[in-house]
């Protein structure tokens, strides 16, 4: 493809540590398809679908192809997926139901990166069975419990579950697949999120639970905006990203390219890019990321380079450049216009 539909952003990060980043992910990946978070390491369904989504940034189709089928190929008949698999073996058979949503979003994106729309139709089914299951779980307050045989809700599954039905539902209007059941999910879904804090358990600890529900596109306007400011001073450090966890001295390069397609996403271009160039200390030679930073002691931890890290760097670096047209996969959702309707 030609370099410049590759992303940038002018003095931080070239097209080709783009590129590098991209493949330092596909270096990882098995033959099957699977994108362990390392070499050696396991693989879950939802941090798959996000390395995926990297190398479709990247003009890297056949990988990406490889990545979506492997998903196809271990969803379970009921349209669930086992949580985490090693060496191409179950590892855990436990549900999270976030990760059976996630691959709405990975082939809405791979579908706007790459134009294939034969592609879209064969992945369908999977995506088609994984957010049936997850509605059909959806609870009377209009949150959806974190696994199976729970009622407890969890605001970043939330909120990320938001989004890929928002995906779905854009998949389905261009296959010619109305899904009228997503639709009311996802506006019952949203309103609690915006409007009935106490559906969730809150972690509010954590950095993804504070700006997750901006990443989903749940909330935008002035209430992100005071959710964003309310917390900004507990998770951003100086110049070098932001917590994962407030009371911990350990910022890591995910969560702070998720807050960049966040700020991106509510208008923050200038915060955005200044976050996307303090975590570039995390990057290697070979374009790929450590997970994070110890700040107290300058050392790195967990010592692992993951290629989810490398993924949202380059989904942040889209956002960021407009390079692709999937850049807009974290802003351009469908409007949450839909009336309450009867299940």
């Amino acid at each position: 493809m030609p370099p410049s539909e590759l992303p940038s952003v002018a003095g931080v990060f070239s097209r080709r540590q783009c590129l590098k980043t991209a493949e330092s992910i596909a270096t990882v990946q098995e033959s099957t398809g699977a994108i362990p978070w390392f070499t050696g390491g396991h693989t879950d369904p939802w941090d798959h679908v996000e390395s995926a989504m990297a190398l479709s940034v990247a003009g890297l189709y056949d990988e990406a192809v490889a990545a979506y089928r492997w998903s196809a190929s271990t969803q379970n008949a009921d349209g669930s997926w086992p949580r985490q698999f090693r060496s191409g073996v179950v590892e855990s058979a436990d549900i999270d139901v976030n990760f059976c949503a996630y691959l709405a979003v990975g082939v809405w994106h791979h579908l706007l990166r790459s134009g294939d729309l034969d592609f879209a139709r064969e992945l369908w089914p999977s995506v088609r069975a994984g957010l049936d299951f997850v509605v059909a779980l959806q609870l009377p307050r209009g949150v959806i419990p974190w696994t199976l045989g729970t009622d407890e809700a969890l605001v970043t599954g939330n909120s990320s579950m938001y989004q890929s039905l928002g995906c779905g539902l854009a998949l389905a209007e261009r296959l010619g697949d109305p899904q009228p059941l997503w639709a009311s999910a996802r506006h019952r879904l949203g309103a609690a999120l915006r409007d009935d804090p106490g559906a969730c358990t809150p972690k509010d600890r954590y950095s993804m639970d504070w700006y997750y529900p901006i990443l989903g596109g749940a909330l935008r306007g002035p209430a992100a905006h005071a959710r964003i400011d309310a917390s900004w001073s507990r998770f951003v450090v100086g110049n070098i990203g932001i917590r994962c966890v407030s009371d911990r001295p350990w910022v890591t390069g995910a969560e702070t390219c998720e807050l960049v397609l966040a700020l991106d996403a509510m208008g923050e271009h200038s915060r955005a890019g200044s976050l996307f160039a303090a975590m570039q200390h995390l990057r290697e030679q070979d374009g790929s990321y450590w997970t994070g930073l110890v700040f107290a002691d300058g050392k790195r931890w967990p010592e692992e380079r993951t290629t989810w890290t490398g993924a949202a760097v380059v989904l942040a670096a889209d956002a960021l450049s407009r390079a692709t047209p999937a850049n807009g996969i974290f802003r351009d959702l469908l409007p949450d216009a839909v009336p309450v309707t009867s299940r």
